[in-house]
């Protein structure tokens, strides 16, 4: 399935719609107020920091995004829009279960949204779509699989152990999702079943 999450265009038309904001405010403030000069220049200036801030906060903390693709419905689904946290992982590594965002290991150009299944040092296994971490079924209430009766590529993998600097991600549509158990490197075609940590953006928070 196409993966198509876009946290960073997203972000830029936000982006665009605050500072017009904030112009419209100021605008309507400096010119019907009848304010002295010494007065406008402050407002001016502090309307130039107040934007700063806030696209300084978009840009290094939390960015709004969107969901572009059914890769992790039920949990989120197409057009819902979240909240980007960019410094949950400052400090740890993601955590099993944690929806995470991340740059694509296999070239497409967007970021992507996906559940963390295994961590460095588990051992992960697929078997007739049932995932197995560390030699035991995982319990998914999130899961979905829209062709239960279907064997699809990455149905069937492992035993695989998590190298370190590495994840194991799945969407939770997994009848319907590109990820670690589908990606395929563009130039070889071999399998890539592991993101590495630097390709992580962040984590999913709460809506808006």
């Amino acid at each position: 399935a196409f993966e198509r999450h876009t946290p960073g265009e997203f972000a830029r038309d936000s982006a665009i719609g605050l500072s017009r904001g904030f112009w419209d405010f100021y605008s309507q403030v400096y010119f019907s107020l009848g304010l002295p000069a010494a007065a406008r220049y402050l407002l001016l200036a502090l309307y130039v920091l107040g934007l700063a801030a806030a696209l300084a906060i978009r840009k290094y903390a939390y960015e709004p995004m969107y969901i572009a693709s059914e890769s992790m419905s039920p949990t989120l689904y197409l057009g819902q829009r979240l909240i980007l946290d960019k410094l949950a992982f400052r400090s740890r590594a993601p955590r099993r279960g944690e929806i995470i965002v991340f740059r694509s290991p296999i070239g497409e150009d967007h970021e992507s949204v996906k559940r963390v299944i295994a961590v460095a040092g588990d051992l992960i296994e697929i078997r007739n779509k049932e995932v197995r971490l560390n030699e035991e079924k995982l319990f998914e209430p999130y899961a979905r699989h829209t062709r239960p009766d279907e064997l699809l590529d990455g149905d069937n993998l492992g035993p695989l152990t998590v190298p370190p600097g590495g994840l194991f991600l799945l969407g939770d549509n997994r009848d319907n999702s590109s990820d670690s158990a589908t990606w395929k490197d563009p130039a070889t075609g071999e399998k890539i079943y592991f993101l590495p940590l630097t390709a992580v953006t962040g984590k999913i928070r709460g809506i808006y």
